[in-house]
C-alpha cells in the first residue's frame, strides 16, 4: 500500500510566546516536533510549511509603509528562522529531516529541489520547506499548496489556534459555527479565511483537499495525518 504523503503547514503564530504575542515558544515548539515525529515513526510522508507571523509577516502593522517586495523578503527569512527551530526539536525527538529553503541560505539549508524533496520524504525523512516559494507577494499558505502539488501530497493539512473553519468569526459572532466540511467555491465565495484564494484554487485545480485543524489540541496533528476526521475539510465533495 502505498504510504500517505501529506503537507502539513503551521502557523508561525502559533509558535509565539503567549504572553507576548510574538517570538518563539521553546515548549510549543518541542511539544509539535514530539507529535510530528511520533506520527511520522508510523511510516507517514510528512513535508512542513512554517509560516513566520511570530517573527515578521509582510502584511503586518510593523510593515506599515515599507516597500511590500522588502517587507515580503523579510517574512521569507522569519520562515527560515522557524523552520530551524523545528527542524532542531524534530532532531531531538528522534527524527531525521531536512530544511530546504527557496532563497539561497546554503550554510543552513538545502536549496528547494522538488526531486530531491521526494526523494528525502521516500527514505522516511520529514521535509521543511523554508522561504516560501522565494518570491514575494505569496503567502505560505501558497506555498503548502504548491509545494503539494509539486510532491504528489494526498492532502494539505492546515494547523492553526482554532478548531476549524467557522460560518463567521467566533469571537465576534457568538452564533457562528463550527463546519466539518465544505467544498473550494464555497469556502473562495463565502471569504471564510480557510486559506487566500490562490493556495484554495491551486488545491481545487490539483484536487488537493484541505484539512484545517487546531494544532494545540493534543493529538490532532497525528489525527490529521493519519487522515481521519478532525476540524474541517476543504474538498470537492459537496459541488
Amino acid at each position: 500500500m502505498a504510504k500517505r504523503r501529506v503537507v502539513l503547514k503551521l502557523s508561525g503564530e502559533a509558535f509565539a510566546l503567549a504572553e507576548l504575542g510574538y517570538g518563539i515558544d521553546p515548549e510549543t515548539v518541542d511539544r509539535t516536533a514530539n507529535e510530528i515525529a511520533a506520527v511520522a515513526a508510523e511510516g507517514y510522508e510528512i513535508a512542513i510549511v512554517v509560516g513566520g507571523g511570530n517573527i515578521f509577516r509582510g502584511l503586518s502593522e510593523t510593515a506599515k509603509g515599507m516597500d511590500r517586495a522588502n517587507a515580503d523578503y523579510m517574512g521569507m527569512l522569519a520562515t527560515v528562522i522557524n523552520s530551524l527551530a523545528i527542524r532542531d526539536a524534530l532532531e531531538r525527538a528522534g527524527a531525521e529531516c531536512r530544511v530546504q529553503s527557496a532563497i539561497n541560505v546554503q550554510e543552513v539549508a538545502e536549496p528547494y529541489i522538488r526531486l530531491r524533496a521526494i526523494r528525502h520524504l521516500e527514505k522516511g525523512r520529514i521535509v521543511i520547506f523554508a522561504a516560501g516559494t522565494g518570491n514575494p507577494f505569496f503567502t505560505t499558505d501558497t506555498t503548502a499548496a504548491l509545494r503539494a502539488a509539486e510532491i504528489g501530497a494526498d492532502a494539505v493539512l492546515k494547523a492553526t489556534r482554532v478548531d476549524g473553519v467557522y460560518t463567521a468569526d467566533p469571537e465576534e459572532d457568538p452564533d457562528a459555527r463550527l463546519l466539518t466540511d465544505l467544498d473550494y467555491m464555497h469556502a473562495i465565495s463565502q471569504q471564510l479565511g480557510v486559506m487566500d484564494t490562490t493556495a484554495i484554487t491551486m488545491c481545487m485545480e490539483n484536487d488537493l483537499p484541505i484539512r484545517v485543524f487546531n494544532m494545540t489540541v493534543p493529538g490532532n496533528i497525528a489525527r490529521a495525518v493519519r487522515g481521519e476526521s478532525v476540524g474541517t475539510l476543504v474538498d470537492a465533495g459537496r459541488q
